[in-house]
């Protein structure tokens, strides 16, 4: 069964062909009686029960000859058309007649085994020469029998074999086109249906690429042309905005060094500390710029990682600025390694990331734990308080802080989130057994080793 939406032009298509069509049979069939009843070639039509009441009057006597016999049909249609006559012939070539026959006829007993299907119609208002020939099967056997009995109007006629002819044709043709025409329809819009199929595959991960034509209808490519122009022209603009941060990240990166050195040559002092802090923040923001860059236009080819492996370097390297900021950072892993297939440069970014991001939201103090427990699985828990649960979601957008005095960018876990992606996992946040943050990241698994 074809559902429609609201508005659906497959809907109006179907509904305004099925209108026409049978607006249009009507149309034809009214025409074609008006025609019928209108036409000029004929008065009335004789009753061809003439022709069976007259068979059934015919008997053979005892002789074995032709005779006609008072029935009451007989009768009864002489008393309702006085001018009743016929002339009936055997297929052994004998005749015999009823009734007034016009003088035109009374011989055409002898031609009647060469007739056997008449209508004649006479234009005098008398009908006096109408008459109806048909070959019938009666008491006497086969007989050809011409007669005149009760006239027919034209109108009824016409009513009558319209309502045996058209009706059942109508009623056919409509039901062929109640089921025809949805599916006729169905089958024009399938190329446009499969257009909107692609259309939903487009997103940002995708470009390059274009909707086909091929197949659509012509009054439709031209939308699917424009589509494409639009594609195009976004992919262009997105090419230049990635190419001006591109740019900008590496313009940045040489002052950005000069600053910090200007600065650790400045005498120790609570003003140098936080200007350093702060060309570290501009540096680490212009390197997730880079970061990001290089993983919308990778290629990597990816291998093995262990996860226990990658868990262990990254905590030996950032060991010493969690201490140097208030926590401990400890490293819980399984006994059993597993493996997935990865970018090894990337997915040690994720677990900096995420590690940075506690040493910097989780109040300076506590433990920071580094679990490699599960396979497949890299978790980073906090004691500080934790991520409301109306910015769980928003915290992965990127530049998005949870609170606008935030020193970072909000690139790390945007950054994050788009390397997992990559590597077809998962990422989430929830709440640690100490009520701080605990990010989760899931990777596809590969092997399990001990």
């Amino acid at each position: 069964m074809i559902r429609f939406q609201r508005n659906s032009l497959r809907r109006r298509l179907i509904w305004q062909l099925l209108l026409f069509q049978a607006g249009f049979l009507i149309l034809f069939v009214l025409a074609f009686v008006a025609y019928l009843i209108g036409a000029k070639d004929g008065g009335a039509l004789v009753d061809p029960e003439i022709t069976e009441i007259a068979a059934r009057a015919i008997i053979r006597d005892d002789a074995g000859k032709l005779a006609i016999v008072e029935t009451s049909e007989l009768i009864a249609m002489r008393e309702s058309a006085p001018d009743l006559w016929f002339v009936a012939r055997s297929d052994k070539g004998e005749v015999v007649q009823y009734g007034p026959v016009p003088a035109l006829y009374q011989d055409f007993g002898d031609i009647l085994d060469r007739i056997t299907f008449a209508d004649i119609r006479d234009n005098l208002n008398s009908y006096f020469l109408s008459a109806v020939i048909r070959n019938v099967k009666g008491t006497a056997g086969h007989l050809t029998i011409m007669g005149k009995g009760n006239l027919l109007s034209m109108t009824f006629v016409v009513v009558v074999l319209s309502n045996l002819l058209t009706i059942p044709i109508l009623g056919v043709l409509a039901l062929i086109t109640v089921f025809a025409i949805p599916f006729i329809v169905k089958r024009g819009f399938a190329d446009i249906s499969n257009v909107a199929a692609q259309a939903e595959l487009i997103d940002i991960d995708s470009r390059g690429m274009r909707l086909s034509d091929q197949g659509v209808p012509a009054e439709v490519r031209p939308l699917v042309e424009a589509i494409n122009r639009a594609l195009r022209r976004l992919d262009e603009g997105y090419e230049r905005q990635q190419r001006f941060i591109l740019d900008a990240a590496h313009e940045l990166r040489t002052p950005v060094a000069i600053l910090q050195t200007r600065i650790e040559g400045m005498p120790e002092s609570d003003f140098r500390t936080r200007v350093l802090a702060d060309a570290a923040r501009i540096s680490a923001l212009s390197e997730q710029l880079l970061d990001l860059q290089r993983i919308d236009k990778a290629t990597t080819t990816f291998k093995p990682v262990d996860l226990t492996c990658l868990c262990e370097t990254v905590v030996a390297d950032l060991a010493p600025i969690a201490i140097a900021g208030g926590y401990q950072l400890a490293l819980l892993a399984s006994d059993n390694r597993s493996s997935v297939m990865g970018d090894e440069g990337a997915l040690q970014r994720v677990l900096t990331n995420l590690v940075q991001n506690a040493i910097q939201h989780a109040g300076r103090q506590g433990t920071i734990w580094v679990k490699a427990s599960d396979p497949g699985a890299i978790e980073v828990s906090d004691e500080g308080n934790g991520v409301p649960d109306g910015e769980r979601e928003r915290i992965f957008e990127p530049f998005h802080r949870v609170q606008l005095t935030d020193r970072g960018a909000g690139l790390g876990l945007n950054l994050v989130k788009q390397i997992v992606a990559r590597h077809h996992g998962s990422v989430t946040v929830g709440e640690s057994a100490s009520g701080g943050a605990s990010f989760r990241v899931t990777l596809p698994l590969t092997t399990r080793h001990d």
